[in-house]
C-alpha cells in the first residue's frame, strides 16, 4: 500500500548562511582589489598652520570707507581724497602686517573709488581689497 502524504508535512528550508558567507567574501575581495583613481581637479595649496597673532592690535586692518555721498572716512574721521595716501602710509608704518580694505557703499561714485585706489597704487600698496556694502 501506498502511504498518503499528509498536508501537515514541513516545507523544505534552504539554509542561506553559506550563500551570505560567499557574498561577503566576494564583497571584501572586490573592495580590496579595486583600483582607486585620483580624479582630475584643482590642487589647493593651503597655508601652513602658523601661530595666531599675539594680540588683535597687531592684525588690525586699515579700513577706508566711501559713503554714498562720496565722503571718505578713516579712523572714525572724515578725510579728503587727496589725504588718503598720507594717512595710509602713516597707518602702514605703524602696522605693516595690516591689510588695506576699501569699503564702498553702492551709491558711491566710481571716480572717488578710482582716486583712492590710484593713491594706494602710487604709494606702492598693491595688496588692497575693495568691498561693497548695502
Amino acid at each position: 500500500m501506498r502511504k498518503k502524504h499528509s498536508k501537515g508535512q514541513e516545507d523544505a528550508d534552504i539554509d542561506m548562511t553559506p550563500m551570505l558567507d560567499i557574498v561577503f567574501i566576494m564583497l571584501i575581495f572586490f573592495i580590496v582589489t579595486a583600483s582607486f583613481l585620483k580624479e582630475a581637479g584643482i590642487d589647493v595649496n593651503r597655508p601652513e598652520g602658523g601661530a595666531p597673532p599675539d594680540s588683535p592690535e597687531d592684525s588690525q586692518n586699515i579700513m577706508i570707507l566711501v559713503t554714498a555721498e562720496d565722503e571718505v572716512w578713516m579712523e572714525a574721521r572724515q578725510i579728503d581724497v587727496r589725504a588718503v595716501r598720507a594717512n595710509v602710509e602713516r597707518l602702514k608704518a605703524e602696522n605693516p602686517d595690516g591689510a588695506i580694505v576699501v569699503q564702498a557703499e553702492r551709491d558711491s561714485s566710481t571716480g572717488v573709488i578710482a582716486r583712492i585706489l590710484d593713491s594706494l597704487n602710487m604709494a606702492g600698496f598693491r595688496d588692497h581689497v575693495l568691498a561693497t556694502s548695502d
